[in-house]
């Protein structure tokens, strides 16, 4: 058989199946078979937080806005985790008409050599192809399947020990590469991508975190930034949706992901948000990592990695947290702005290090902070 139609009919069988969650030994087979407290707390919301509302607000939002290609420049890369969010809740909602209002935002990228698909040999190009595989989910669009899977591809053209050359062990690399080479397994079912952001994963996480559960945002700049945090867990949360229990990284990730999540539950303030440094509770609350690690432990409790009932809790603070900070419009209000390491802004000393992260401006509508919310959503209707 062809190559080419072979990772057709690999990825039209998949297209067709619903995507499987891994359990433990020991955990429920499902998440509706979750026991106790904690998935009891994600349920009976408020009037106005309910995630298929908040959630075609801001999927609205998405399907709406000026995006940076329109402008002229490459998709950024929290554009296109913003599409990913957008997609799954207009899908998961069933409104017809608003998934073809976001899947329009990306079709002027698949032409054969789009100037706008971002193309540096970089994690941060790279996480664009997120945006096209998950269209290829449910679509067939062998257009987005070949550009998702190319550049997940391309970013093991040189690798070391297994990993990437493309690593930089900045904490923000446990999402932007993880994620991508997560959803060419989704979309291909081929084992290859999966181990290759499991080692990557297990890399990472021998190297940066520490014995608290979190991370610094790299060696370099050893400061607990919320959303370099944020990254970590979800990149973490995503590779666990897919590793199966019988894969040899899934302990360690899982463990992994547990000790951040217990320790994050003890940063988390009174409204349900974490800070934009995380031990600093004088620090401002930052909206964009909030969702992330929202995400993660909502994500935890219906899959049946978290169990305790303070998990469930700290969800739903953190949903609800998280929707006092969305306006009418459906946009993020206190999203830190992008934000590179701290070293090479401002050097090594801590206190200037400190100063950087604490000084970031803050702001509305930021694709930074509108994507973890629409991952919250989607999260919360799945």
């Amino acid at each position: 058989m062809d190559p080419a139609d072979d990772q057709k009919r690999r990825a039209r069988e998949f297209l067709l199946e619903p995507v499987s969650l891994a359990t433990e030994p020991g955990f429920p087979e499902s998440p509706r078979e979750t026991p106790g407290r904690a998935l009891a707390q994600l349920r009976d919301w408020p009037a106005g937080a309910a995630p298929a509302e908040v959630g075609k607000v801001l999927a609205l939002d998405f399907a709406s806005r000026r995006l940076g290609y329109e402008e002229g420049n490459p998709v950024h890369y929290a554009e296109a985790c913003a599409f990913y969010g957008a997609l799954a809740v207009a899908r998961l909602i069933g409104d017809q008409t608003l998934t073809e209002r976001v899947v329009a935002r990306l079709q002027p990228l698949l032409g054969a050599a789009s100037e706008h698909v971002p193309s540096r040999p970089h994690v941060d190009d790279r996480v664009f192809g997120i945006a096209p595989l998950e269209l290829t989910r449910g679509s067939g669009d062998w257009r987005c399947l070949a550009l998702g899977v190319g550049l997940a591809d391309a970013q093991w053209s040189k690798s070391t020990g297994g990993i990437t050359d493309e690593a930089r062990y900045w904490v923000d690399d446990m999402f932007m590469i993880t994620s991508l080479q997560v959803q060419a397994y989704r979309a291909t079912h081929d084992a290859k991508y999966l181990d290759r952001a499991a080692t990557t994963m297990v890399s990472y996480l021998d190297r940066l975190q520490e014995p608290s559960g979190l991370f610094f945002h790299t060696k370099a700049s050893p400061v607990l930034w919320g959303r370099g945090n944020g990254w970590a867990a979800m990149g973490l949360t995503e590779l666990l949706s897919e590793l199966p229990s019988t894969h040899p990284a899934r302990a360690r990730v899982l463990d992994g992901y547990r000790r951040m999540m217990t320790a994050l539950v003890g940063y988390q303030d009174g409204r349900g948000l974490w800070h934009q440094i995380l031990d600093d509770a004088a620090a401002w609350a930052e909206t964009s990592g909030s969702g992330m690690f929202t995400f993660a432990l909502i994500s935890g409790v219906k899959n049946g990695w978290l169990t305790d009932a303070r998990f469930g809790a700290a969800a739903r603070a953190g949903w609800l947290g998280l929707v006092a900070n969305v306006d009418r419009h459906g946009q993020v209000k206190d999203v830190c702005v992008g934000t590179g390491e701290a070293s090479y802004q401002v050097g090594p000393a801590r206190e200037g290090q400190i100063s950087y992260y604490l000084d970031r401006p803050r702001v509305t509508g930021d694709m930074h902070g509108q994507a973890p919310a629409l991952f919250c959503a989607a999260a919360l209707l799945r």
